[in-house]
């Protein structure tokens, strides 16, 4: 019983990885995926345990690594989440139970805290990553680890977070460009991510600005035509009216803080309206 359920398995996993680059959606996946959880409850492999063969243990990884790769590539932000609770019992393991080699884990973290970026799960985010710390230079005094400033994929999060809380927003949309993620899966969260920044932007300057010119308002907002400015504005509830962009009236009586909130933003502003200069003068 035990042979068939683990050379099924492998088969399995064999399959998923080979429809997953031509699949057009996870429903060809899935049924690969339910059959493997079969097979894994059938090893007692589900979760582990002291006594579950090393060999299940990394099949069970496997098959939970591919699912939440499946979640990705086919945005699925429950699905991805639940595969990465179901691999922390797996990752937690010590190496003499289950070798780490060859395991997903950095990416798939990384992936996770971009996730919760992604949802404005700040609180989250910062959780996890005080986790990730603190296991790292446990791992790290023990000499069983390496520097977490060395993870490329718990990194990416990390900076990109820390450019957005900065308000350094053209770091952070650089950030995003196909070029700068580590690796293709991270790109699935870029157009969100990018929608973020340009509202954090957007909110910037109603607090900045009586109004931008049509055109300092597409450089700053990163769109790429005057019109996505017009229908960017509709929604913001925004006025176009000679060719500039009027921002809701302020109240006149500020509060100290809300002076403070003003000066700052008009420096982030100002700081994109050079840019965007500068890039126009280079073209």
């Amino acid at each position: 019983m035990a042979y068939q359920a683990e050379k099924e398995l492998q088969e399995i996993l064999g399959r998923i990885h080979k429809t997953a680059g031509s699949a057009t959606n996870s429903a060809q996946i899935q049924p690969l995926l339910a059959r493997a959880k079969i097979n894994l409850l059938q090893l007692n492999a589900l979760i582990p345990a002291r006594d579950t063969p090393e060999k299940h243990l990394k099949l069970a990884r496997d098959v939970f690594e591919a699912g939440a790769f499946v979640c990705i590539k086919f945005p699925d932000a429950e699905g991805f989440t639940r595969y990465f609770q179901q691999l922390q019992p797996f990752y937690d393991l010590p190496e003499e139970m289950l070798s780490h080699e060859g395991a997903n884990k950095s990416r798939i973290t990384g992936l996770y805290l971009l996730l919760l970026l992604s949802q404005g799960d700040t609180s989250g985010f910062h959780t996890m990553l005080e986790r990730l710390i603190n296991a790292a230079y446990a791992a790290e005094k023990n000499g069983t680890g390496k520097p977490l400033e060395d993870d490329e994929f718990i990194q990416y999060p990390r900076k990109l977070e820390e450019a957005l809380s900065e308000g350094t927003y053209d770091r952070a949309w650089n950030m995003t460009m196909v070029e700068k993620v580590p690796g293709p899966e991270f790109a699935v969260f870029s157009d969100i991510l990018r929608d973020t920044i340009r509202s954090e932007i957007a909110s910037c300057a109603e607090v900045a600005y009586k109004n931008l010119s049509v055109r300092g308002a597409k450089n700053v907002l990163k769109l790429d035509s005057e019109g996505a400015v017009v229908k960017f504005a509709e929604n913001r509830g925004w006025i176009i009216k000679d060719e500039h962009v009027y921002f809701p009236t302020k109240e006149a009586d500020l509060q100290a803080s809300e002076r403070d909130n003003t000066s700052a933003s008009r420096t982030i502003i100002e700081n994109m309206l050079s840019y965007a200069r500068q890039l126009e003068n280079i073209v």
